[in-house]
């Protein structure tokens, strides 16, 4: 995240120079150097430079977001950026899960992967040379790519002649981006901070406002609401998406969410049958609001800026976010520490206050996509949809 950080504009800025597919391949590429060289770390300096140096040089997220809505006609626009929001997700649970499945093989598998080989020599290189052979599929993939940075969609030909200044401007200056980001950053924030939190509240005690669950309890609802979103975003979002316009959904989304939080600090009463049906039901839907938000702020990013500077303000975004993203755990961490000192206190007692701290950036992100913070020229797909209606 910290090489991510430092280096994330410039690898937008560079798809806006010479392409989304050159930066897609480097960044694969870098997977296949460093990813493999962290896999044959000999100290933990090694592996801590191999990490910060992947993260320095695989700039493919923002160029990605900013590809995907360019790949994809008007009408699938909203599902082409999620998806890349789902695979995100799918990676953060399917690649955990791999790591740990395949690193000491020569512990968990004597029979296969013998002492005294190279896999006992490097107990975390098999994990890195799978993830390397996946990403050389994924190279190979990258470059049947059409390239679309030189292709310019109607949307952005029309604007020409209104906004023509605007192609110049800096996206520093660009109050839409800004603002668009504002959101992303917000709700970021909230939906790291509610998967830090939520693992923690279903393993704590029941006394202390918990589930009493295990980690495979805690898996479980997990993999069941990961799977319910995807079947949703494949299947109804796309429609919703185009039919509420960027803003719209992403306000209704947080405000939804809202309701839902209220519900998990009263689950500790429940029991048995009744508490899975509540807990999966919340989880399944607070799933689905948070695909909704943040697929509604990568369009708004998307929408506030020209397809020449579409890359930089991905790489921006991502870059400003990655800072949010590592507040979320520290600050809902030690909010639920802090939480578990005052289970008798008068206000907002023991896991009341956890998640009073997330509806409460639920609540500036819907603040956040008001008129008087989010213009409405952010809403480009909705606005032009009626236009050509009206036409």
């Amino acid at each position: 995240m910290a090489g991510r950080f430092f280096t994330a504009v410039f690898w937008g800025y560079l798809a806006d120079r010479i392409g989304r597919r050159p930066v897609m391949v480097l960044g694969i590429v870098s997977v296949l150097v460093f990813n493999t060289l962290f896999g044959v770390s000999t100290s933990f300096t090694m592996a801590l430079v191999t990490r910060f140096c992947l993260g320095s040089f695989n700039g493919m997220l923002g160029p990605v977001k900013a590809y995907a809505s360019e790949i994809c006609s008007d009408e699938h626009q909203a599902l082409g950026v999620s998806v890349v929001g789902t695979t995100w997700g799918l990676g953060l649970i399917v690649g955990p899960a791999l790591g740990g499945f395949l690193s000491q093989p020569a512990v968990k598998y004597p029979n296969v992967f013998h002492h005294g080989s190279l896999f006992a020599r490097f107990p975390y290189l098999l994990q890195a040379l799978v993830v390397s052979a996946i990403a050389l599929l994924g190279l190979c993939m990258c470059f049947t790519l059409p390239e679309t940075l030189h292709k310019h969609p109607k949307r952005d030909i029309s604007a020409a002649e209104d906004k023509q200044p605007a192609r110049k401007q800096s996206i520093l200056k660009n109050w839409p981006f800004l603002a668009s980001t504002t959101v992303y950053c917000l709700w970021s924030l909230h939906d790291i901070a509610y998967t830090e939190i939520f693992s923690l509240w279903a393993v704590s005690p029941r006394l202390q406002g918990g589930l009493s669950f295990t980690s495979s309890d805690v898996g479980e609802v997990l993999a069941i609401s990961g799977f319910a979103m995807l079947v949703f975003q494949l299947t109804i979002f796309p429609a919703v998406a185009n039919m509420l316009g960027p803003i719209f959904m992403t306000r209704i989304s947080a405000i939804l969410a809202i309701p839902i939080l209220c519900i998990y600090p009263l689950m500790s009463k429940l029991e048995n049958v009744w508490l899975w049906v509540v807990l999966l039901t919340a989880s399944v839907l607070k799933f689905v609001l948070t695909t909704a938000t943040m697929t509604g702020s990568f369009l708004l990013i998307n929408n506030s800026v020209t397809q020449e500077q579409r890359g930089a303000a991905n790489g921006l975004s991502l870059s400003v976010v990655s800072l949010f993203k590592a507040l979320g755990p520290a600050g809902g961490g030690s909010v639920f520490a802090w939480a578990q000192k005052r289970q008798h206190a008068a206000f907002l007692p023991g896991d009341e206050l956890v998640f009073f701290f997330l509806i409460f950036f639920a609540f500036l992100t819907v603040l956040a996509t008001l008129r008087p913070f989010l213009p409405a020229s952010t809403n480009k797909l909705q606005d032009e949809k009626a236009a050509d209606q009206l036409a």
